[in-house]
Formats: C-alpha cells, structure tokens, sequence
C-alpha cells in the first residue's frame, strides 16, 4: 500500500426535502467529469470550516440554501496515494433554488426517495450515507449551546468580572464563528449579559441580522443565585420549537446539558467546553436526538 503522505479534506450533505406530510426526497446529482451519481460535495478553500465548506458545496452544486441538520458521518479513502477524508451533514432544501450551478460540474440534479436515491447513487459509501442519515430522521431544530471566546484572564482583570473582555485570541474566534453557525438557519441569539459573551456574538448577530437577547438567567452571578434558571430558560426555547444559539459560561453549559441529556449520557462525553467551543443540540419535540461537538474557530 503507498504511503499516505498528507491529507485532502472535503465535506458535503444529504440534502433533502419535504414531499407530503410523511415522505421525503433526497437530491442525487450526476457528475459530468467522472459520470457518476453523487451526494453534493466537494473539496475545502484555504482557512475554510467543515461545515462552511459542506454549506458552500450544497448551494454551488445544486442551487439550493440548505438549513444543515445532524453530522451523520465521515468517509475515508485514498486518492493516488494520498488520504481523502469528507465529513457529511444532514441538509434540508427549503424553498425553490437561488442559486445556479456550473454544467461542467453538475448538469444534472435528481429527487428521489431514498430507496431509489440509494439505487441511483454510484459509490458505496454514499449510499452508506444515506442510511445513515435516515436513522436519525428528518426535522430535527438545533440549540447552539456556545461557550464565550477566550477572555482576558481574570487575574489579569482588575475590574467587575462581569466587565471582563475578550483577549485578542477571543476577538479573532469571535470573528470567524459566522462559518461555523450560519449553515443551521439560526432564528435567535441569546446570551449571558456578561462582557465577553457580548463580545462573542456581536459580530455574528450582526452578520446574521438578529437582535440579540440578553439575560442575566444566562450569567455566572445569575446561575449562583438560582441554579434552576438556565435550565428553564433553554427548555422554554425547545417546548417553542426556537433554532438557537445559547452563547454562556462552563460552569453552567455543562450542568445544562448533563439535567438535559441525563448523567449516565453525559458521562460518555468531553465534560466541558473549551473557549469559543460550542454542543450543537438536534432536537424534536423537545427532545434531544443527537449531540455535536464544535470545536473553537481558529486564529
């Protein structure tokens, strides 16, 4: 076997969508260059994420603005003695296509149930894929449960911790969390009313064009005086069926997600996030379906 000397990553989705109260399609498109069969994806641009990568490659290839759902997996071969790794959502098309596609790339998109997607599919592992995908189901509404940016240390803060900023690391992550969140349609931003949690998501609020929600519910001297608080907070969210993100503290996300997930559950997960980290949380119907780990943005 020749030797893997470096690594190709891409990222693409099982996009699909709504045809009737119970049955869905899935987009299925024919490569030209190679005539094959293929789920939408492609390689990553310089500095580009997973997920902003598999957003990009959905919209260029089918002309669709797809509202991302669960990562549903990862395949892994090699390309002339080189290791390709592409890592895949869930996707939902909604509406009609904005976009155009290049018929040297696409020049053909087709919409099938995913018995006949499967039988249409080319490789193996996409069709893998889509099997995958159908075992978490369609539908699901995502809870970004964000801790803050790297802040200025707090010894080295002389002021309210409240007022604490972010350090020129957390400025930067701050700065490029867009990628990482815009592909889940988020519809609501709310945050501790603490100044590095402020700071983390100003820039993204803005991108996105929300009007951010601040709540002391969400702070570290709101959670000391009332542990029960954030929990309410975000269940209210999920019993309203909200696509959010929850930007807050480590002392509090983690006690969050294990009375949300159960403690014999979380104790199979990382037990904290690192800053600017973030749990992605599907839900439906209030209840939680599957978790995702989003590491920080990268200076």
């Amino acid at each position: 076997m020749s030797e893997v000397s470096q690594v190709i990553y891409a990222a693409g989705a099982v996009l699909w969508r709504q045809a009737g109260k119970k049955k869905i399609e899935i987009a299925v498109i024919h490569r030209p260059r190679y005539d094959d069969w293929s789920l939408p994806k492609g390689k990553l641009d310089p500095d580009e994420t997973m997920i902003g990568c598999a957003y990009r490659e959905v919209m260029e290839e089918t002309g669709y603005t797809p509202i991302f759902g669960p990562e549903i997996g990862d395949v892994t071969y090699e390309v002339d003695g080189v290791k390709k790794l592409v890592k895949y959502w869930s996707a939902q098309a909604v509406g009609e296509p904005t976009g155009t596609t290049d018929l040297h790339e696409v020049d053909q998109l087709l919409w099938l149930t995913p018995t006949d997607a499967k039988k249409k599919l080319t490789l193996d592992d996409d069709k893998s894929l889509v099997d995958f995908f159908l075992e978490f189901d369609s539908g699901t509404t995502p809870l970004v449960l964000l801790r803050h940016a790297k802040a200025v240390k707090r010894e080295d803060w002389d002021g309210d911790d409240g007022d604490r900023p972010l350090a020129h690391l957390g400025q930067i992550q701050a700065k490029r969390m867009l990628s990482l969140y815009l592909p889940y349609g988020i519809a609501e931003i709310h945050s501790s009313d603490a100044q590095r949690c402020i700071e983390t998501i100003d820039s993204m609020a803005r991108a996105m064009k929300l009007n951010a929600i601040y709540s002391a519910d969400l702070s570290e001297y709101g959670f000391e005086k009332d542990k029960e608080a954030p929990l309410d907070y975000v269940q209210d969210l999920m019993d309203k069926g909200k696509s959010a993100i929850i930007c807050s503290h480590n002392p509090i996300l983690p006690k969050l997600l294990k009375k949300l997930i159960g403690k014999k559950n979380f104790k199979h997960m990382d037990q904290k996030l690192e800053p600017g980290e973030a749990w992605v949380l599907h839900y439906r119907d209030a209840e939680i379906v599957s978790i995702d780990w989003v590491e920080a943005p990268r200076a």
